[in-house]
């Protein structure tokens, strides 16, 4: 199954660094962000799960939980984190899923269904397209899928500025404009007449017949 905007993120239970997780329970009333490895001791990866490390403090504050898989077992994954505390300075303290049946990453498209069933003696260009980002939603909806080459690290400013605006459209009527970030101007959406955007907004730019800008609204 392919996994779209607005599905529900397919459940599951698995073995992770903290023990056993069912995902739509781990995840509860919060936003959750789910990013996947090719094979663990791989260079990309180690720099990509410190510097999610590294950005525990900023999820966090957006009621966001962070967790990775990676298609090997949770004893790898411990000893994982120590290189990666070695090569970035960052101790992992969110929760790696051990997937070496390859379940999750089937359930979640990223391997075919005739991938097998372990992932012993797999490369990581066997599992090279399990190199994905699922931001998902406290209703375990899916808002956000992102996938990347193994050779290019994923830049998780991005999924932050993501959830800063998935966050905020979702509480107001507006949407963001190309490289919006916190506090610019943005997008009154097209289901607002003016009359409803000016009480709302205040005093708005219209640009084109149908986009019409404003100040970010205030929580």
């Amino acid at each position: 199954m392919s996994i779209r905007i607005n599905d529900t993120a397919p459940d599951f239970t698995a073995d992770t660094t903290q023990g056993t997780i069912n995902f739509h329970d781990w995840i509860g009333d919060s936003y959750a962000v789910l990013f996947s490895h090719p094979k663990n001791f791989t260079p990309v990866c180690t720099t990509e799960l410190g510097a999610m490390a590294g950005l525990a403090g900023e999820f966090k504050k957006r009621n966001a939980k962070i967790i990775g898989i990676s298609v090997d077992p949770v004893e790898s994954h411990d000893k994982w984190k120590a290189d990666i505390k070695t090569a970035t300075g960052q101790s992992v303290e969110y929760p790696l899923i051990g997937d070496k049946d390859l379940k999750v990453a089937k359930l979640y498209d990223m391997l075919p269904a005739g991938a097998g069933d372990s992932s012993e003696g797999r490369t990581p260009a066997d599992n090279a397209t399990v190199r994905s980002v699922f931001v998902v939603g406290p209703d375990k909806k899916v808002k956000l899928t992102l996938t990347y080459p193994m050779t290019t690290g994923r830049n998780f400013d991005e999924i932050l500025r993501a959830i800063d605006s998935i966050q905020l459209t979702a509480k107001h009527k507006v949407a963001t404009p190309a490289n919006w970030k916190q506090g610019e101007d943005v997008i009154i959406t097209a289901a607002v007449p003016d009359d409803e955007a000016k009480e709302k907004f205040g005093e708005f730019e219209r640009v084109l017949p149908y986009l019409r800008k404003a100040k970010q609204p205030k929580d």
